[in-house]
């Protein structure tokens, strides 16, 4: 019995190691795949798992919000998928760097574009435009349309152009043929893209009135804002004896102009002017100065294109005393006399031209010496 009984403690010390192994070894089961869709699986122990996911929702709680500035985020490994059964990953985690966010756009300061300003282009020079107005016939075609109906319309009263294909009457007076045709390609709706194009036939609206001296009296069409005033005398032909035209405007002075001076007479008329033509009036007299060695010194009547020698045989030639010297005095802007010297035996001996004198110059004929 003494014998038996240590066999049976060692084998009992010998059975239980075996016993726990075997029962460790049924406990064993295959592992779930891993949750982030890469097809294997990785053993994993159901403890162990609990733990991890325990030990990553503390460390997600304890991560600061994600600000606007750059900084380093750790992820924790993902949890979720298509077959999640609470498997998780040994991969260690990965860092990701957020880039700074940019403030909403509502947020922004808005620039403000500036106004066109249509006013401070540079208008146009009357003498280059035409504004229509009542009684103007314009041609109005409609190119890329074949339509046999008239193509000249008046304008009526009021203004209005009653163009059919633009449906109501159209507001004209005061525009161009330009603003006028694009007026119109805006209202015509039966044509794609409707090309159109406006010209005036017959100028109505803009007349002046020339009376007087002129061969061709009556109203006169302008064709243009403003022409000047040589426009309207060429077409009305001038008599020879006018001198002068008087032009007449509402609201404003009449000025008269020298028909003599080619300045004056580009002067612009307007719509509504009445010009009349008449005789110049006569011109107050002139008169030169001579003295010194003259047989006949004192006051000469001037005219236009006197020279020296004729104003010095006019007043009875030089005295038996004269020299060549000949001083001829004229008044300056600024009311002071300037005096210049000349030679008569030069200028007739053709050496020097023969000046021509102004009205109010002193002629004086200097002695010579004996």
């Amino acid at each position: 019995m003494k014998r038996i009984l240590p066999a049976i403690a060692i084998v009992l010390a010998i059975g239980a190691p075996l016993s726990a192994v075997r029962a460790q070894t049924n406990d064993v089961h295959a592992a779930s795949p891993v949750a982030n869709g890469n097809g294997g699986a990785t053993p994993s122990n159901s403890t162990d798992t609990t733990n991890r996911s325990a030990s990553e929702k503390t460390t997600n709680a304890q991560k600061p919000s994600v600000s606007t500035t750059a900084a380093a985020v750790t992820l924790a490994p993902s949890t979720e998928g298509d077959n999640n059964h609470g498997a998780t990953t040994d991969a260690p985690a990965k860092t990701v760097t957020t880039m700074p966010v940019a403030p909403p756009a509502a947020d922004l300061p808005k620039t403000q574009k500036p106004a066109t300003n249509t006013a401070s282009v540079a208008p146009l020079l009357l003498t280059n435009i035409y504004r229509v107005g009542v009684g103007d016939v314009l041609d109005i075609r409609l190119l890329n349309a074949n339509t046999s109906e008239s193509t000249l319309f008046t304008v009526l009263e009021g203004g209005l152009l009653e163009y059919p294909l633009a449906g109501d009457p159209l507001q004209i007076a005061g525009l161009t043929t330009d603003e006028i045709s694009a007026r119109i390609t805006s209202k015509v709706k039966i044509y794609e893209k409707p090309q159109v194009v406006v010209s005036v036939r017959e100028y109505g609206s803009h007349n002046v009135i020339v009376t007087g001296l002129v061969n061709d009296p009556g109203t006169k069409r302008l064709r243009r804002e403003a022409v000047p005033l040589y426009v309207v005398l060429a077409e009305a032909q001038p008599r020879t004896e006018a001198g002068r035209a008087t032009v007449m405007r509402a609201g404003s002075p009449g000025i008269t102009v020298d028909l003599a001076d080619s300045t004056a007479t580009a002067a612009l008329v307007y719509p509504g002017d009445v010009i009349t033509l008449a005789i110049a009036p006569p011109k107050p007299p002139q008169f030169y100065f001579i003295g010194g060695q003259i047989n006949s010194p004192g006051q000469k009547d001037f005219h236009s294109g006197l020279t020296l020698t004729q104003a010095i045989l006019a007043s009875g030639g030089s005295s038996r005393f004269a020299g060549n010297k000949v001083k001829v005095s004229r008044q300056g802007p600024d009311g002071r006399l300037l005096t210049t010297e000349y030679n008569l035996k030069m200028i007739e001996s053709g050496k020097d031209p023969d000046p021509l004198l102004q009205p109010g110059d002193r002629v004086e004929i200097r002695a010579g010496r004996w």
